[in-house]
């Protein structure tokens, strides 16, 4: 009807009053979306024929008084009064925007999401202040698309770091279809149905929750306009988790079609860490307000207490600890790093294997893979000579530098850090 009439069409839709409110929220969505003035019957359990039979007047149901007209504001009266940012955590997360973190798997971005949605959802915290960053306490969803025995883990070993009992927090089961009418119906029914209404939604991973490609404009336009209705529903923020390319030059940028950063409030982007050097979380877009300096964080091995496998074993997970920022690395040590880097994607990217002690493991055949493969792009020469045990190559270098040791087929992580910082980036 809207594509038909045009913009300027009065368009009113009548909902049934029934008690689970379904025609009320569908035609409160497709009024947000497409502009038109809903109306229902008085009284509840009625459509409009029982309104009708019932003796009432139907036609004055149908002639609702014309909407105030308050779109516009006057420029005198805008600038009479100072508008602050409302902050939930200071400099950082702001109240009703759009938010992205972004960064390659394994690179902790999880870790960060959740270090601020339980900060602000726990209900007694004797410091909640995030890295100095004074933090509201407020309730928060969290749509998980994968990974919840990890998410799990990782909320117990928190919330016991951080000695906090009750959090104001709630998880989805599974994924949804978020950019589909069935999918945002989904999430608005459950969190209405909630005992408190959020003030962060997250969607951790965005693509487990778009129908269609992340590269497609159009379809970044139906997740976001979702965005925008969760927003407007429940007066939130909404913080879209999401990865970056793969190549080394898409590696401060998300990955997928432009319309993503042009319509964020608030952009930032998580640098992995390795052996060497922590992980790095960087603002890369703060629509309004000054951009903030980096924060560097390591990973903090947490035994969870009660927590047992199926073999007995101490179940642990990791959380965020801020650290210093480092000292710029000489090129030695730059180099190292840089070697370290390739040796994780390289894991990543051959399935994480891990060897018989339970370390990742990289076989040869998988790195040579790698280095010529789409990731790197190597001449096959230049491979193996990469693969060389030879402190001027690759693999020398991080053999020499206790990273990496010599295994069977190929090379295992040696570093106890470095391997449980590797094992943590799995559900990441």
């Amino acid at each position: 009807m809207r594509e038909r009439y045009g913009p300027t069409k009065r368009i009113i839709i009548v909902a049934d009053n029934d008690h689970s409110n379904v025609g009320k929220n569908y035609s409160d969505q497709a009024s947000a979306k497409y502009g038109a003035t809903v109306v229902i019957p008085p009284i509840e359990g009625m459509d409009a024929n029982d309104y009708l039979l019932d003796g009432n007047d139907l036609s004055a149901l149908l002639e609702p008084p014309e909407p105030v007209h308050d779109w516009l504001i006057d420029g005198n009266e805008f600038t009479e009064k100072p508008a602050p940012i409302s902050w939930y955590i200071k400099n950082w997360i702001q109240s009703k925007s759009l938010a992205m973190v972004h960064g390659p798997s394994g690179s902790g971005k999880t870790f960060l999401v959740l270090d601020w949605c339980l900060r602000m959802a726990a209900l007694e915290m004797e410091n909640r202040d995030w890295c100095g960053n004074k933090t509201k306490q407020l309730p928060v969803v969290y749509l998980a698309g994968e990974g919840h025995y990890g998410l799990r883990a990782r909320v117990a070993a928190w919330m016991q770091h951080n000695d906090v009992e009750k959090i104001q927090f709630w998880m989805s089961k599974t994924g949804t279809d978020l950019n589909t009418n069935e999918g945002l119906l989904k999430v608005i029914e459950n969190v209405r149905a909630l005992p408190e209404t959020p003030k962060v939604i997250v969607v951790d991973t965005l693509h487990r929750f778009l129908r269609g490609s992340e590269n497609d404009s159009q379809d970044a336009k139906t997740m976001l306009d979702s965005c925008a209705i969760l927003m407007e529903e429940f007066d939130c923020t909404v913080m879209l988790v999401h990865h970056t390319g793969v190549s080394e030059d898409a590696q401060h940028r998300a990955r997928g079609s432009s319309a993503w950063r042009g319509a964020l409030d608030i952009e930032v982007s998580v640098k992995p860490g390795n052996g060497s050097r922590p992980i790095e979380v960087v603002q890369r877009k703060m629509k309004d307000a000054e951009m903030r300096p980096s924060l560097f964080f390591d990973l903090k091995s947490v035994a969870i207490r009660g927590w047992r496998d199926e073999d007995n074993e101490q179940v642990k997970s990791v959380v965020l600890e801020p650290v210093d920022e480092p000292v710029k690395m000489d090129s030695k040590k730059s180099k190292v790093h840089e070697h370290m880097r390739r040796f994780e994607r390289a894991w990543h990217a051959c399935r994480r294997e891990k060897d018989s002690k339970g370390r990742p493991h990289v076989t040869r055949s998988g790195m040579l893979d790698f280095l010529t493969g789409p990731h790197m792009g190597m001449s096959e020469s230049a491979a193996k000579k990469s693969l060389q045990n030879d402190p001027s190559r690759m693999i020398g270098t991080l053999i020499d530098a206790e990273y990496i040791v010599p295994f069977e087929t190929g090379w295992s992580a040696k570093n106890e850090a470095l391997v449980l910082e590797m094992h943590s980036q799995v559900d990441d």
